[in-house]
């Protein structure tokens, strides 16, 4: 397998969230590695934080799996423990199911970037401070109602 050239693969900051929800993350810029190269059993993504954004809203999943390499920069990870500094060769795990919400931020004046190690959700995804969950049927609020 050759050396991989990020500048060669599209980069997106779209998101499936609600417009209310969608501002948060839209400083965040995603390379999805996996498609592209034929991987299939995880996804892999490059992800770079413009300052002030954030990698989604605070969540977890019942059957994913996450893990994360920061790469550059600095971000703060939240979560139900608080904030942690992470910089460069700093990682964090996600267990599957454990709910614990959790994202990176951006407050730093300069770009970040990390990879991103996990698999497609197929599972909820439950958001810990938003009236939101994910599940099969899409986005809704957590009462069931449509956005």
């Amino acid at each position: 397998m050759p050396k991989i050239d990020l500048a060669a693969i599209d980069q997106t900051n779209r998101t499936g969230y609600p417009a209310e929800y969608a501002g948060l993350v839209q400083g965040r810029w995603v390379r999805k590695l996996a498609p592209v190269f034929g991987l299939t059993d995880f996804g892999v993504s490059h992800v770079v934080l413009k300052p002030g954004a954030a990698s989604s809203q605070r969540h977890w999943h019942e059957e994913e799996d996450e893990f994360v390499v920061m790469l550059s920069g600095q971000a703060v990870l939240v979560d139900d423990d608080g904030r942690t500094p992470m910089l460069p060769g700093d990682m964090a795990v996600f267990p599957k199911g454990d709910g614990n919400g959790h994202h990176l931020i951006n407050e730093s004046a300069a770009d970040c970037a990390f990879v991103a190690f996990g698999r497609v959700a197929t599972s909820d995804c439950h958001y810990s401070d938003i009236d939101m969950h994910l599940s099969k049927a899409g986005y809704r609020r957590k009462d069931g109602s449509s956005f």
